[in-house]
């Protein structure tokens, strides 16, 4: 039995990207029924997450070499056919995906499933589409998952129809038209130039580029970067995501929290897989760019945290914050930086996404207003002897207590559901945050592994400024998020106990725990993500195991080899 399940795990690669598009497939059929669509949206995303927990595992097995699974579906030769590669970062992302998944479905069966059409279909397309992208080995069928996810997320932005969607969603629609448009044209470009379009296969031609189309290999780089840059948000391309973010709906947005993620995957993906050390006259091409294009991205986002009045703004700017910390740490292309990064890649998406949905909850805290009984109203005020109470040391003028007085577990929840929120994007003590942070800054004090007094001189002008940058970013999102807190859940008085249902709270906890979780066994998720680095910036592993995979023989060719 266990033989079995072994040699199983290597067909559940494909799994992640054909359960949801077969689970689309079925809710369609199912006409007008929308419990049974939640019910079946979410069990396919529990199995999505579990399939994703297996392939993690696996691929975090003590066998050595690490494992790395590749399946062929096509089965033709590589690199002519597709190609499904799963690693560390790959598992990584899809458990992460499974996640932030499973969340946005459980919250949407509240409400907002009702408020269009094809709401659970969409959500599971969008989840092909971002697990395809994370387990493809080729860019041409990483522009098929990107269009598939993107087709997705249009309908899913303007779910619920309004004027603000519409508006924001067709800025969505165009920016990333026009970033698809540059995705081909790139992939052109370094077709052209390589003859390859499989990215194993890339990363053993581009040292063999000539010289004199080495110019035209770069400008092909330049291309997709920034069709990779505009979807993972980098200043001043980034211009679109808070109109977008905001204007979504809650489980919508909480989604959306990993889109950006995708980008960062994306680059830190083929920008050490095709231009690592060993790229030869290409080697390390771009590091500038990603790492100065990310701070700017970092300042950016901190500032319109700080400005940002409204809390949908707020955490849309916190997801700028985190893309923008991600690719400046991956420009730095130091494996031990990479790994905090990655850390801090899973604390902040989970803390995004469930600030996402507190939000609703908070906003319509906020619009229930009491209403006053026409009597009550009209009724004339008795004379304050008569209101003076035998004992009044604990209450007020207004005879409400001062001390002792209970707070409604909804507004608890809220109000603590905010507060880790805010500990977790600010990166403060004791929440994962702090220790994602933490790791990124050890790494940059002590690039070589040395002490901080030995190593000082060696770090760089960027490395001092992302450094700043990290602790300045976590101040001003405290001062920014403590703001929002005294605003929303502190200052508020004589408000109705706000109604929550349990399908909306669910979601928020998983989240949070799972932050939680990260924190309680941040030891053994910081070596998976140290191993996820090392491999990322040594790939010759990753290379190899993509180019030695052959296809399954047919039963006519096993035959006849017998005979």
């Amino acid at each position: 039995m266990i033989g079995w399940l072994q040699s199983a795990v290597p067909h559940l690669i494909v799994a992640p990207i054909l359960l949801p598009l077969l689970t689309a497939a079925l809710m369609l059929l199912l006409g007008e029924r929308r419990r049974w669509k939640a019910l079946l949206n979410v069990a396919s995303s529990v199995l999505g997450l579990l399939i994703a927990i297996v392939l993690l595992r696996w691929v975090d097995s003590d066998a050595v070499p690490a494992v790395i699974g590749v399946y062929v579906p096509s089965n033709w030769e590589v690199p002519f056919g597709i190609v499904l590669v799963v690693d560390r970062l790959s598992a990584l992302m899809l458990v992460l995906s499974g996640i932030v998944g499973l969340c946005s479905a459980l919250f949407s069966i509240a409400r907002w499933d009702r408020a269009g059409v094809h709401f659970h279909p969409l959500l599971q397309i969008q989840l092909m589409g971002l697990n395809g992208a994370f387990l493809t080995g080729d860019l041409f069928n990483l522009f098929v998952f990107f269009e598939v996810l993107l087709a997705a997320s249009y309908g899913l932005l303007l779910h619920g129809s309004g004027r603000a969607r519409v508006q924001a969603g067709l800025h969505y629609i165009a920016i990333n038209l026009l970033a698809s448009f540059l995705f081909l044209i790139g992939v052109s470009m370094l077709y052209g130039v390589t003859g390859t379009l499989n990215m194993a296969d890339l990363a053993q031609k581009i040292p063999q580029v000539a010289a004199a189309d080495r110019g035209l290999l770069h400008a092909a780089a330049g291309v997709l970067a920034i069709a990779f840059l505009t979807k993972a948000a980098m200043w001043p391309l980034n211009f679109w995501l808070a109109p977008a973010y905001v204007a979504a709906s809650a489980p919508v947005a909480a989604l959306f929290a990993i889109m950006t993620k995708v980008g960062v995957y994306t680059v830190l993906r083929l920008w050490t897989l095709l231009f690592s050390a060993q790229a030869g006259d290409s080697a390390l091409f771009g590091a500038e760019v990603l790492t100065y294009g990310g701070l700017a991205t970092l300042a950016f986002g901190a500032l319109g945290m700080l400005a940002s009045q409204q809390l949908g703004r707020l955490a849309s700017f916190s997801a700028i914050v985190s893309a923008g910390t991600l690719l400046a740490a991956v420009g730095f292309g130091q494996a031990k930086l990479t790994a905090g990064a990655l850390f801090y890649l899973l604390s902040s998406t989970l803390a995004i996404s469930a600030l996402f949905l507190l939000i609703e909850l908070i906003d319509r805290s906020r619009q229930t207003q009491a209403v006053l009984l026409a009597d009550e109203a009209d009724e004339l005020p008795l004379p304050p002897e008569l209101l003076q109470p035998a004992h009044d040391a604990n209450l007020d003028d207004e005879q409400h207590a001062l001390i002792g007085k209970a707070i409604p577990g909804a507004v608890s929840f809220l109000g603590l559901s905010f507060i880790a929120c805010a500990l977790l994007i600010a990166g403060l003590p004791p929440l994962s945050g702090f220790l994602a942070k933490f790791a990124m800054l050890s790494a940059l004090l002590n690039p070589l592994g040395l002490g901080i007094a030995s190593a000082a001189e060696r770090i760089t002008v960027a490395g001092w400024t992302l450094l700043g940058l990290i602790i300045g970013s976590g101040l001003l999102s405290m001062i920014a998020l403590s703001r929002s807190g005294v605003r929303y859940l502190w200052a508020p008085q004589d408000r109705p106990v706000p109604h929550l249902r349990v399908a909306e709270c669910v979601p928020i906890v998983v989240l949070l725990g799972a932050c939680v979780m990260l924190t309680v066994r941040a030891d053994p998720v910081m070596r998976y993500a140290q191993a996820t680095a090392d491999a990322l910036h040594d790939p010759a592993r990753y290379i190899e195991a993509v180019m030695s995979a052959k296809p399954v023989p047919s039963r006519a060719a096993v035959i006849g080899r017998g005979g």
